[in-house]
């Protein structure tokens, strides 16, 4: 994975997640993308289409060794390990919504919504890790002293006598 700083302190389970959901998830989205596309109405079919390109830039991306036999796709791979957590998420959740709005069926809900799942872990990993318990209850003292931030929202304020 990248080897910035807040992306080394995440646990294990949550790379593996998000690199197994992409995985799959792709693969999966791939094959649900075919049978989308076995139908009478255009716009299924193209979201079906929309499905399997979906599928195959997220696992080209996550999996390379499953399109060793593509040039571009082990520099493809490369450019996007490089990525921030962030930037990732948000092309996975805008790649997955265009089949789920033009053919809200099945196979685009479940194989459209693997790779958005995929894009949810990835922005779960952007955020980072949730603060120590010591640092949680630091800010809450620290937000109902007199002096925090309410009091600097209406500084100067003069409040009349009812």
């Amino acid at each position: 994975m990248s080897t910035t700083p807040q992306q080394q302190e995440l646990p294990w389970w949550q790379k593996y997640l998000a690199r197994g959901l992409g995985c799959g998830g792709g693969i999966i989205a791939m094959g649900l993308g075919v049978l989308t596309c076995i139908t009478v109405y255009p716009t299924c079919i193209v979201a079906g289409i929309w499905q399997m390109l979906a599928g195959f830039i997220v696992v080209s991306a996550e999996a390379p060794c499953c399109c060793m036999f593509i040039d571009f796709v082990q520099r493809y791979s490369n450019w996007v390990e490089m990525r921030p957590h962030w930037q990732k998420a948000a092309l996975y959740v805008i790649i997955a919504l265009p089949a789920i709005i033009m053919c809200p069926g099945m196979s685009t809900i479940f194989g459209s919504g693997l790779l958005f799942l995929c894009g949810l872990a990835y922005g779960m990993m952007a955020l980072g890790r949730k603060g120590s318990r010591e640092d949680m209850i630091a800010a809450a003292q620290q937000s109902t002293r007199p002096g925090s931030m309410k009091d600097n929202l209406v500084d100067g304020a003069v409040m009349s006598p009812a």
